[in-house]
């Protein structure tokens, strides 16, 4: 029966998921970081640069990668997301 309650419980959490397409379009140039974690939740990891910070969603199979300049979004990619 516990094994059968972590199953489901990882399950729901990977279905609750948010790095989705329809999270993916609602990220625009311009938006604060705090905007885009109120989309995507807390990044999954992140690498600050000289001038800039690498945000990533997700997994290597299925992503959300975005960079941040004075935490305003100025690209922003998807890997895995259907289209």
């Amino acid at each position: 029966m516990k094994k059968f309650l972590i199953i489901a419980a990882t399950l729901s959490l990977a279905a609750c998921s948010k790095v989705n397409l329809e999270s993916y379009e609602k990220i625009k140039v311009g938006m604060d970081k705090t905007e885009v974690e109120a989309i995507l939740g807390s990044a999954d990891n992140c690498v600050e640069k000289t001038l800039h910070t690498n945000c990533v969603w997700g997994d290597e199979s299925k992503n959300i990668e975005i960079t941040l300049v004075s935490d305003k979004v100025t690209l922003y990619s998807k890997h895995g997301l259907a289209n």
